[in-house]
């Protein structure tokens, strides 16, 4: 598993809607939009901001169930990215 419950928390807890969620070298971390010129972050793919994590979520504090739903799908969009 790439992406888990955890690190959606993450996301969703930061108070910056310029955050996302991208992988780099197989690892998916959160991390500020500014911050993907820098050399840790050099070529990673951004999975989702976390405007667009609450957008499909429809709240910044899901259910459970939504929370669950939403981590198998992005880590399975993670894994079809070659993560």
């Amino acid at each position: 598993m790439i992406i888990d419950e955890e690190l959606v928390r993450e996301l969703l807890d930061t108070a910056d809607d310029d955050s996302a969620m991208v992988l780099v070298k197989g690892h998916a971390r959160v991390a500020g939009l500014a911050d993907l010129d820098s050399d840790d972050l050099r070529g990673a793919a951004v999975v989702l901001t976390r405007a667009e994590l609450v957008d499909r979520l429809g709240t910044s504090y899901p259910t459970p169930q939504d929370l669950t739903s939403m981590v198998a799908s992005l880590d399975d969009a993670a894994g079809k990215l070659g993560a």
